[in-house]
């Protein structure tokens, strides 16, 4: 199994959805992250510089999640997939991206979301 950095629960307030109310009232959204890199020389290193900043990558996560609103949960993971490639130094990268208020009449459940893994190259 490769070595993987995992941010979970990131919290959002945004403007997603293919509904104009969800679009223009917002809803929240939560989104998880797995990252698989080479964390061999970071746990033998103990330097930050030698590993993937979690900080960095939480701002990336949140640059996407507050840009231009988007029709599809599917978009935006991509969208997050797409900036987490091309800055950090990762093999792969996989993006949950969940509504906790699905606009979905009488439903009983707790999000709907999607999940996307892209690797690189």
């Amino acid at each position: 199994m490769p070595d993987r950095i995992i941010l979970e629960g990131m919290r959002f307030f945004a403007f997603h959805g293919n509904d104009v109310e969800e679009q223009t009232l917002g809803q929240p959204f939560v989104v998880d992250i797995e990252l698989e890199a080479d964390l061999s020389i970071a746990g033998a290193s103990d330097d930050l510089g030698d590993t993937i900043n979690y900080a960095e990558v939480y701002r990336t996560v949140r640059r996407m999640m507050e840009r231009h609103p988007r029709n599809l949960l599917e978009t935006v993971a991509q969208d997050i997939a797409d900036a987490v490639l091309s800055v950090f130094p990762v093999d792969a990268v996989t993006v949950r991206v969940r509504k906790t208020q699905p606009p979905i009449r009488d439903a009983r459940l707790e999000s709907a979301g999607v999940e996307i893994q892209r690797r690189r190259g």
